[in-house]
């Protein structure tokens, strides 16, 4: 519902089959299994334990001897098979989904509304044509007071027509025919270069007929596979090929400016600072008998000193332009690189969630004793809100080389997955942090 809601604009008016609309519908909800699945597991585990601890049940287990362990087990298994599904779909499935939902898109918006003429109302759908009805008649398909403008297209001239009175006369799927009753036709012939004037006639008809091609109108598929991919529409092993391609990249750059002779001075001179070509040769520009350049110095007039030092400093400023072009690129290589990292370890985060949910919401659902869906709706919101933060933060700075993409994606599991351990353990066994505080300090 929140799909059809947020793009509704785009799918009315144009007349798209209804099996197109279920089939942009259901890729679209690929990427929604995937983020969907880890939030279930999470508020299910809360409920199911929540609901176990309140019923004294673990209480029984203790004092027959049964570690609580022992229930979280075939939970934690079942989430490693779904994570287990969820890499799986998420390298599969997810990737043709999004790009045939992609495709769909592009398709929708670039089609065409559907034959609607409107009252009052000027319509252009039909290319080469402008129709204004005064009056329709739906029950009879009769137009009234028709005015058309037609543009000129190959043998077509343009054209003024109006007309009294009209019939729609439907030819299939694919054609249009208007028929116009008393009415006249005023034709633009051609348009004087000298005089500036255009000749026209003007003609009455009794009876005038015109076909449209509505071929246009109608929705056409196009092939996905012929869309360029990108990061949302490519597997784990695609986007690996891709990185692999970009680091070859970099390390041939890295070889031009290893066999450049100048580029170890130069890069020791730019880093961390801005080059100065004119420090580079002189120290003090103003003064150029004051070089420390031996063969510079040699130079009596005045003249060939300050030439060679232009000289020179035009080649210094093309290594310069040259060296910042080679930064460049590989500073770009190296964010694509991070962004096709950042989508392969989300492919697996992702559904890893679903065994951390399980590891962290079990012990917690234990500890709340309360399996209501209103406190596991309340505790699951906190922990799915801190980690949909950590996701997307976490995966703007690895685009921007800040962080590295493993900890971008990989933060809150670790993290999260740590804190369940210790609470596990807490339960399980009679180890407490308080304890292990206490004999520290």
């Amino acid at each position: 519902m929140q799909f059809l809601i947020l793009h509704v604009d785009r799918l009315i008016g144009k007349d798209i089959p209804l099996f197109i609309i279920l089939e942009l519908i259901a890729t679209n909800l690929a990427h929604m299994v995937v983020l969907a699945a880890p939030m279930a597991v999470l508020v299910a585990s809360l409920m199911a334990f929540g609901k176990f601890s309140e019923l004294n049940e673990l209480t029984a287990l203790r004092a027959s001897g049964v570690n609580p362990f022992t229930i979280i087990r075939p939970v934690l298994f079942a989430s490693v098979i779904m994570a287990v599904f969820l890499v799986w779909f998420s390298n599969n499935v997810l990737p043709e989904a999004n790009s045939k939902a992609r495709s769909l898109f592009i398709d929708i918006r670039v089609k065409k509304p559907g034959f609607d003429l409107k009252p009052n109302v000027f319509y252009n759908g039909i290319d080469g044509f402008t129709f204004l009805v005064k009056e329709i008649d739906s029950e009879t398909d009769s137009l009234y007071n028709i005015t058309l403008f037609q543009e000129p297209q190959n043998t077509r001239k343009r054209a003024y027509i109006r007309a009294e009175k009209g019939f729609l006369i439907s030819e299939g799927s694919e054609g249009l025919t208007l028929l116009l009753h008393n009415g006249e036709i005023t034709r633009y012939l051609r348009h004087s270069r000298v005089t500036g004037s255009s000749n026209h006639e003007k003609s009455s008809f009794d009876q005038y007929r015109l076909t449209f091609d509505l071929r246009d109108l109608e929705f056409s598929r196009s092939d996905p596979s012929r869309r360029g991919n990108s990061d949302r529409t490519m597997s784990a092993k695609a986007m690996s090929a891709v990185v692999d391609s970009l680091q070859a990249e970099i390390l041939e750059y890295g070889l031009q400016t290893s066999q450049n002779s100048s580029f170890d001075y130069l890069y020791e001179k730019a880093v961390p600072n801005p080059i100065n070509p004119m420090e580079l040769l002189v120290e003090n520009p103003a003064a150029t008998d004051s070089s420390d350049f031996y063969m510079l110095s040699l130079l009596e007039n005045e003249i060939y000193k300050k030439r060679m030092l232009d000289l020179a400093n035009r080649d210094l400023e093309k290594e310069v332009a040259w060296f910042e072009n080679i930064s460049g690129n590989i500073l770009w290589r190296f964010k694509r690189i991070n962004r096709y990292m950042v989508e392969i370890y989300k492919k697996y985060s992702i559904p890893a969630a679903c065994v951390v949910f399980v590891i962290v919401g079990a012990p917690i659902g234990m500890m709340t004793r309360k399996g209501n869906f209103g406190i596991a709706a309340i505790i699951s919101s906190v922990v799915l809100t801190i980690y949909w933060i950590s996701i997307i933060q976490g995966e703007k700075m690895a685009d921007r080389l800040f962080i590295t993409p493993f900890v971008g994606m990989w933060a809150f599991n670790i993290i999260f997955g740590a804190i369940g351990t210790i609470l596990i353990l807490q339960l399980s066994t009679e180890m407490k942090i308080s304890k292990l505080l206490k004999r520290s300090s």
